[in-house]
């Protein structure tokens, strides 16, 4: 029976591009599994982890060693590997040479084309751990990062300064260096909640360890759906409850190791406004939660998540409400602005917008689409004054 241990890898990091970090995660894992699979290294289940501030896997099962190899090494043809008297030619001598053996110990194979001399000996597996340097760099290297970045006096690059690296087979400490970085067992925490060092004595206490003592939810399903749940509940504490935008949240568990829901709230006048352009600043520019009442209609509340477990929350919701306040108040006044004036009377101002050099102004291109839409108006039995 082949003897397997668990594998666990972590390449710490200064915080990640959020909406990058999935992509990165599967292409450094793909890349991983691929580099065991070519290096005929047998494994079992495979999980990733990303947060912010780590790239990581853990391989359940995986053989601590090769499997010995059967080799056959074909050689010249048999007709050219004697002479007329039965005598090994140079050709005969020289493939024994290259095989280690002599000619005496040489096999033969039969093909379509011919009798073979050949050769067969067994290659005695290779220790996993002494592979496991040139799997990693490997996948770490081929990963999609449009541009590296550089860091202190050294030449290394990757997407983000790298600081630490944590490999494991088994209890043992895969011996490898990586982006300037040496390997161990250590791992650190969250940012805030625990900075220090954590030691993690084998693969399978890596998540229980880094959540309960690092106040880090490694694995990305699991910190998502935390959030999932921690904003149906924020919304039903306000009797409101929030359409999750799955891209949106994906975004937020990138952007966060520690999710703590905090409801804000802003001034009842900016509902006056249409709620397609506060819900899309919410989304886009702050990652808030917008909140809904029964009827789907949009209410004076919204939902961030924070990456700390503060003392004091007030002083985090104070701080998103006063960042909110400035994008509503600009947009009430420009609606405000655009109301005081019809359409029809911003017409004049569209000749002086250049649609395309050869094709004229806006206005131009407008009169041509309302001249086209009266037609087929009348064409279709509709009413060519709604048409224009």
């Amino acid at each position: 029976m082949t003897e397997t241990a668990d594998l666990l890898f972590e390449l710490g990091t200064e915080e990640l591009p959020p909406t990058a970090l999935g992509k990165l995660s599967t292409a450094f894992t793909n890349e991983f599994v691929r580099g065991l699979e070519e290096a005929n290294i047998s494994f079992g289940e495979v999980s990733q982890f990303a947060t912010p501030r780590r790239l990581g896997l853990l391989i359940n099962h995986c053989a601590i060693n090769q499997p010995d190899q059967e080799i056959e090494k074909r050689g010249p043809a048999v007709k050219a590997a004697f002479d007329a008297e039965g005598n090994p030619t140079k050709a005969a001598m020289g493939f024994a040479s290259s095989c280690g053996t002599t000619v005496d110990q040489l096999g033969r194979i039969s093909t379509a084309k011919g009798e073979w001399l050949a050769y067969q000996l067994v290659e005695k597996g290779k220790p996993t751990a002494s592979l496991l340097e040139a799997i990693a760099k490997s996948a770490l290297d081929k990963l999609p990062i449009p541009k590296r970045m550089r860091w202190g006096a050294s030449d290394v690059m990757f997407v983000r300064p790298a600081h630490w690296i944590l490999f494991l087979l088994g209890d043992n400490i895969v011996p490898c260096e990586l982006l300037a970085l040496k390997s161990s067992n250590k791992t650190f925490g969250h940012r805030f909640h625990h900075p220090e060092e954590i030691q993690i004595n084998s693969p399978d206490d890596y998540q229980k360890t880094l959540q309960e003592q690092g106040k880090v939810i490694s694995d990305f399903t699991q910190r998502k759906n935390r959030i999932r749940e921690l904003v149906e509940e924020a919304a039903a504490s306000i009797n409101g409850h929030v359409p999750i935008d799955e891209k949106l949240l994906d975004e937020v568990t990138a952007l966060v190791e520690w999710p703590v829901a905090i409801v804000g709230s802003f001034e009842q006048e900016y509902l006056e406004v249409p709620h397609e352009a506060l819900i899309l600043t919410m989304k886009k520019n702050q990652k808030y939660f917008p909140v809904f009442d029964n009827s789907e209609n949009l209410i004076n509340h919204f939902i961030t998540i924070s990456n700390i477990e503060s003392k004091n929350s007030q002083t985090i919701r104070d701080g998103n409400e006063r960042v909110i306040r400035p994008r509503f108040s600009d947009a009430k006044f420009f609606w405000e602005q655009d109301g005081k004036q019809t359409l029809e009377n911003r017409l004049d101002h569209l000749k002086e917008i250049v649609f395309q050099k050869e094709l004229g102004s806006i206005y131009e291109k407008s009169s041509r689409v309302s001249s086209l839409g009266a037609s087929i108006a009348e064409q279709i039995g509709g009413d060519t004054g709604l048409a224009q």
